[in-house]
């Protein structure tokens, strides 16, 4: 998730201070990623420094607000207007993780996934019971955050189990001529 364009996106709705951007960031994708306050301050410094954003005098609280520029503003169409590309979604620790097992000596790489397995579905589990346990109809983000959740994880699932068949079944060795 960038949390560049996240906390844009926020500040179009107008000046806000660190503390209610993460609150805010959380509550539009229903607290699916808890995102820590030290990233929101850093973050805002970073958007500064490339002048997306500005910061506004600190209120008497000691608050400081920040705003969108129109550069931000550019920025943020800018983003929306372009899909996400597969080859700048973050590196899938997992798929790592299986592929380095099987060049691992000594790894028991059947034992690597499914105790991934296991944990994937208590995982899904959760997901499935916060899902019930949401009820509000006005929080459409969040819902459709937790179902991206709750698909990706099954999808997890299916692949796990692709691979526990696929180390199961034997290896075929091309005769040689």
């Amino acid at each position: 998730m960038s949390i560049r364009y996240g906390l844009l996106a926020l500040l179009e709705r107008g000046p806000m201070y660190g503390y209610q951007l993460r609150s805010a960031f959380e509550e539009s994708i229903g607290a699916a990623w808890p995102l820590n306050i030290g990233q929101v301050y850093t973050t805002l410094g970073r958007l500064v420094r490339d002048g997306l954003v500005r910061a506004l005098p600190e209120h008497e609280a000691g608050q400081r607000p920040y705003q969108i520029t129109e550069a931000g503003r550019a920025a943020l169409a800018s983003w929306f207007d372009t899909a996400v590309n597969h080859a700048d979604r973050p590196r899938d620790e997992l798929t790592i993780k299986l592929a380095l097992a099987l060049a691992t000596p000594g790894v028991d790489v059947a034992t690597v996934v499914s105790t991934q397995r296991a944990a994937t579905k208590r995982a899904l589990q959760e997901f499935v019971r916060r899902k019930v346990r949401e009820t509000s109809t006005e929080n459409v983000s969040g819902r459709l955050v937790l179902d991206a959740m709750i698909f990706q994880t099954e999808a997890e699932i299916r692949w796990l189990d692709h691979c526990a068949e696929s180390l199961a079944a034997p290896t075929v060795v091309a005769e040689q001529p």
